[in-house]
């Protein structure tokens, strides 16, 4: 069988009562950690928020959904760019790193706008079961294309494989039958867009290419309930996504996956530090060196990491005087930096002065990142690191997975801990109650009667 009609098999089939218990587990947990990322990515660290919001205003007056935090009633496609903006806005949602995808991003901005949209226009609202089994089988979909690419990245990965998984998610909200799900799916192939080149450049258009899909996805249920014809594959025609995005796949892990029922809700990784996922595992292993050895930036006259090709890609780019933050948090030596100053990469460290700092220019010299013996063109991982003090002594640290991921996840605590240093970030405050029963619903979030009361809990009224 050919991954496009098993896919499409999937969606059609899969119901909340087959998802095991670590399967929903799994999704509360991620629907805790992306919704606290977009309340985050609304903050004033991240102005340009206010130029997407400001920007969507005149796309439509149609009150379907909202803007997280703020409030703004909107159409449910301008909803899903605003909140799917913030949500990867920070580098901070969480990741599926076999797949290389963000899959939350474009996939909750889209499925909760969806599913706002369908109560507020008269539908029957969406349970807490049915956003569950949309989320899986979009986030099944994504990550499954992903782990088909045998390639390195030419385009922007999280947004266009999001965005296919969205488009799923959608048709299985709606219960679409199989014609329906193929013409949804071909319309957002025609309409994804992102390249690599934002990410080459450092520039904050990355996360609007996540914006924009969660955007496309959303219209374009639209044109497929209505009727309008697609290309049927998608997937695996000659000029399908897998051939032509990805250039050189093979569907045969992923069909594997698919027969096994594995989850991969189950296999996604959380982002501990605001960066890009391919320096989590540098920065765990000088965290860990810094903590022990009491080290301070001066003592430390090099440090060489060395990792898979795709992690050089990512995050191996020089120090720039006049960076910006979305630059920054793909930037080595600037984030190791940090490390040594603060102890961690946190929301607040890309304050300008910070950005602009001479100890960090000065020492970005000192940092080197170098190929290992691992070819894989996906793996972020293992990674070792080799710290040469100024007095010629050498520490060695190594990681075969990065922390947050499935083989090193993260406690309760520090779950919550990333949840409150989010909502610290927000436009508006989040007083204790809100936070706390923000928190009961999402840990229940199977038991909810309608999506509409947790979104509720997004907002912050002005005073």
């Amino acid at each position: 069988m050919r991954l496009t009609e098993a896919l499409l098999r999937h969606v059609l089939e899969l119901r909340y009562a087959q998802l095991d218990a670590a399967a929903v587990a799994a999704t509360r947990v991620f629907v805790m950690d992306s919704l606290a990322v977009g309340i985050a990515g609304s903050g004033p660290q991240v102005p340009l928020t206010r130029v997407v919001r400001d920007s969507v205003a005149g796309y439509g007056q149609a009150a379907q959904a909202r803007a997280w935090v703020t409030g703004e009633a909107l159409p449910a496609a301008s909803a899903a760019m605003v909140n799917g903006y913030q949500v990867h806005s920070q580098e901070f949602d969480c990741v599926h790193m076999p797949a290389v995808v963000h899959p939350m991003a474009v996939i909750i901005a889209a499925l909760v706008a969806s599913a706002e949209r369908r109560g507020n226009d008269g539908g029957a609202p969406v349970d807490g079961r049915a956003l569950i089994a949309a989320l899986n089988v979009a986030v099944d979909v994504a990550t499954l294309l992903g782990i088909s690419a045998r390639a390195p990245m030419r385009f922007f990965r999280p947004a266009m494989c999001g965005a296919l998984g969205a488009a799923a998610g959608i048709a299985h909200l709606h219960g679409a039958d199989e014609a329906l799900l193929r013409r949804m799916l071909g319309l957002t192939y025609s309409h994804l867009s992102g390249t690599m080149q934002a990410h080459v450049e450092g520039s904050p258009t990355l996360a609007l290419q996540v914006a924009l899909n969660a955007r496309a996805v959303s219209s374009c249920w639209d044109l497929a309930r209505n009727g309008f014809p697609a290309p049927r594959d998608m997937l695996e025609g000659p000029f399908g996504y897998l051939p032509l995005v990805e250039g050189d796949y093979d569907v045969g892990p992923a069909l594997e996956k698919l027969a096994a029922r594995q989850s991969q809700m189950t296999v996604i990784s959380h982002k501990v530090f605001p960066t890009g996922g391919a320096a989590h595992a540098a920065q765990d292993m000088l965290m860990e060196l810094r903590q022990r050895h009491a080290l301070s930036l001066d003592e430390v006259a090099a440090i060489q990491v060395q990792a898979p090709p795709l992690v050089r890609r990512l995050v191996g780019r020089p120090w720039q005087p006049d960076m910006e933050t979305s630059y920054a948090r793909l930037c080595l030596p600037f984030l190791l930096g940090t490390v040594l100053l603060d102890g961690r990469v946190g929301l607040s460290a890309y304050v300008p002065g910070r950005l602009a700092d001479p100890r960090l220019a000065a020492f970005a010299s000192r940092v080197s990142l170098v190929g290992n013996d691992c070819h894989d063109p996906n793996a972020l991982v293992p990674q070792s690191m080799v710290v040469t003090l100024c007095d010629g002594r050498e520490l060695r640290a190594h990681r075969d997975a990065a922390i947050g991921s499935p083989q090193r996840p993260l406690s309760r605590a520090q779950q919550l801990d990333k949840f409150h240093h989010c909502l610290d970030h927000a436009a508006r405050p989040f007083d204790a109650s809100r936070r706390n029963d923000l928190i009961s619903h999402l840990d229940q979030l199977q038991d909810l009667d309608d999506v509409r009361r947790l979104v509720d809990l997004l907002i912050v009224p002005i005073p």
